[in-house]
């Protein structure tokens, strides 16, 4: 049994293009480091869209397609008890002057856990690939077709194409989120939503490559619109330099 039953994530736009250091400085040294402390947090991250990374993207669709970073918490129970405390920290500390207000987050809530998998080559449980160092992750956000049966394309999804993005050289596993009737909040924008994340061990941009003939393989026919398909690298402290002028 996998502890972590929902995935936070933010899809986040800096919205002036002198803030990206400010912005880095103030969630990677200030405001993530405040919910490690919350019951039912289990692991966060951060990864940013460079200008090389951006260009690789397989689909990108307004207003998601304006995010510069993603951020992904990992939720363990009580799912309740923490999605409240972790509310609490956010507005507790933006009453201290502690939020970075130059953002503008595109797509973000909760979503619910759904499947895990590993590649082959990989030693270690499905359930382990987020805490495995990874040089970055590959986003791939749908919305399905409320007027369309999904069921047969999950399956070929399961049976077909995630193994063969597992198969892809650099690809370490992937977790699959979708959203969920149980966990809701009135200021998430979480949409009719899937999120898929493949954690990397290989460049981003040139797993990216590999992979966009796999990704496109599971739009043809497919009861969903992507929204956004693309690498992410993964954010090293104090070097924040990627979109300097």
């Amino acid at each position: 049994m996998n502890k972590v039953k929902l995935g936070f994530f933010s899809f986040v736009e800096v919205t002036s293009p002198e803030a990206h250091r400010s912005y880095n400085e103030w969630h990677q040294l200030d405001h993530m480091p405040e919910q490690y402390p919350i019951p039912g947090i289990a692991w966060g991250q951060r990864w940013v869209a460079t200008p090389a990374c951006a260009s690789a993207r397989a689909a990108a669709v307004a207003p998601v397609a304006a995010a510069h970073y993603v951020a992904l918490y990992l939720m363990t129970e009580p799912v309740a008890a923490t999605l409240e405390q972790f509310d609490e920290v956010g507005f507790r500390l933006g009453a201290l002057g502690r939020f970075h207000r130059q953002r503008q987050s595109h797509l973000f809530g909760g979503w619910h856990l759904l499947e895990t998998t590993v590649a082959p080559r990989v030693l270690i449980s499905a359930e382990a690939v987020p805490y495995r160092p990874c040089r970055g992750v590959y986003t791939i956000v749908e919305a399905p077709n409320p007027d369309e049966d999904l069921d047969p394309w999950i399956e070929q999804m399961h049976t077909d194409n995630v193994p063969a993005m597992l198969e892809v050289p650099g690809v370490v596993g992937a977790w699959t989120f979708a959203t969920s009737a149980v966990w809701r909040a009135p200021h998430w924008n979480t949409g009719r939503t899937r999120i898929t994340v493949c954690w990397l061990d290989e460049d981003p941009c040139s797993v990216a490559a590999d992979l966009a003939p796999v990704v496109a393989r599971r739009w043809v026919d497919a009861p969903v619109v992507p929204l956004l398909a693309g690498p992410w690298e993964t954010i090293t402290p104090w070097e924040w330099s990627w979109f300097d002028p």
